[in-house]
């Protein structure tokens, strides 16, 4: 496969627009559900590009169609939110809004889509139909089942959806995904134990919650150790723990809450079980009561195999500008799953670190997208949809 070179030098001449159009969004960053500000830029262009534009899908998502000849449907996906921190970069084109800052490069992947969609109406050879989807409330709000709900595609069906995210773990040019499981599902729990309150020397007299806290704290992380197959990625993490309000004082009541995460949806449901299974045993032990709060966030994100196989052939040709390798599956959480669930397809990584920079990850205050990143996703972007869409 070759490149399309008309394409290539579209997003060349207009590289300074993209950038500038991603910095603008950084500078002015919207929290989940809203996006209003940069849904309205996005829909705008896209018009006059000669998209049809459909916006309030999912609150503030929207999707662009562009129709060419009769061929199959697939679907490009992007995420337009940032996360509630303070930015630490100083740089000219910092957030303007406290504590509202683009740190896991939305921005980025809001005018590299822009600029695939707009490149791919100027010079894009292919025949069928492509929606562009850009996506609200990534970050932990489930902007992407809220689309679904909306009837994302009962309107849009897609044969294929593809999505893409920014690493900074990974070398400029370089692309990676995989087959399967690639990203973790992502549940949150609360368990509070209550018993009777006490002098701290009397315990005999009370029921010491923070004593069966600490001991369940510790049993829970036997569950992923003795119970999960070594090869099955999986972690149980208890992030906070709630108990007291004096030295002397033994406490009536506490809390402990964290998450966990799966590659593999049959772990899920067994850790669900062995932690709510761990919280009851560790309050009859210690005759306490016993409260459970779950909260079922982001399913795994499993990749089709043929969309993958498929896709990695145009990125590991030359009709893409960057070199492919097999992606390692992590943790972190990304509600594309909930689209992926729904559609086959795949979600791709770009590498964006510079050569001889120390880089900085997704989520620090002082992480910035690599504007260069901009027009390798949009080339790559426009090749898969020439392979999937043969004009």
């Amino acid at each position: 496969m070759a490149a399309n070179t008309d394409v290539a030098r579209f997003l060349a001449d207009r590289f300074p627009e993209y950038r500038d159009f991603r910095r603008d969004i950084h500078a002015h960053p919207e929290l989940g559900f809203e996006e209003t500000r940069t849904s309205a830029l996005v829909a705008e262009r896209l018009a006059k590009a000669g998209y049809e534009v459909t916006t309030g899908l999912g609150i503030t998502g929207l999707v662009a169609t562009l129709r060419r000849g009769k061929g199959p449907t697939i679907g490009i996906r992007a995420d337009m939110d940032a996360l509630p921190m303070d930015e630490h970069t100083n740089l000219p084109h910092a957030s303007k809004t406290p504590g509202k800052m683009h740190a896991c490069g939305h921005d980025g992947h809001t005018a590299s889509l822009l600029a695939t969609a707009e490149a791919l109406a100027a010079h894009g050879n292919f025949s069928g139909t492509v929606h562009m989807i850009f996506q609200p409330a990534e970050e932990g709000q489930g902007g992407g089942a809220k689309m679904i709900e909306d009837g994302l595609f009962a309107r849009f069906p897609c044969d294929r959806l593809f999505g893409f995210h920014n690493d900074p773990r990974l070398p400029l040019g370089r692309a990676a995904l995989r087959a399967g499981p690639t990203m973790a599902s992502a549940d949150e729990f609360r368990i509070t134990l209550t018993g009777r309150g006490g002098h701290a020397a009397m315990p005999h007299l009370a029921k010491d919650v923070a004593l069966a806290l600490s001991q369940l704290v510790v049993s829970l992380q036997s569950l992923v150790a003795r119970r999960i197959d070594p090869l099955n990625a999986a972690v149980v993490s208890v992030t906070q723990i709630h108990v007291g309000s004096a030295f002397n004082v033994i406490a009536e009541s506490g809390w402990i809450s964290g998450t966990l995460r799966c590659l593999v949806p049959e772990d899920r449901s067994f850790l669900e079980a062995g932690i709510r299974r761990l919280a009851r045993a560790q309050a009859e032990a210690a005759e306490l009561e016993v409260e459970i709060d779950w909260h079922d966030g982001y399913p795994p994100l499993c990749n089709d195999p043929a969309a993958v196989e498929d896709a990695a052939q145009v990125l590991a040709s030359d009709a893409a500008p960057v070199s492919f390798h097999e992606a390692d599956p992590i943790l972190a959480a990304e509600d594309f799953a909930f689209m992926l669930n729904e559609v086959p397809g795949a979600y791709v990584f770009f590498g964006m670190a510079e050569e001889g920079q120390v880089p900085v990850m997704v989520h620090d205050p002082a992480y910035d997208f690599n504007d260069r990143l901009i027009p390798i996703v949009a080339e790559s972007m426009v090749a898969l949809v020439e392979a999937e869409l043969p004009g």
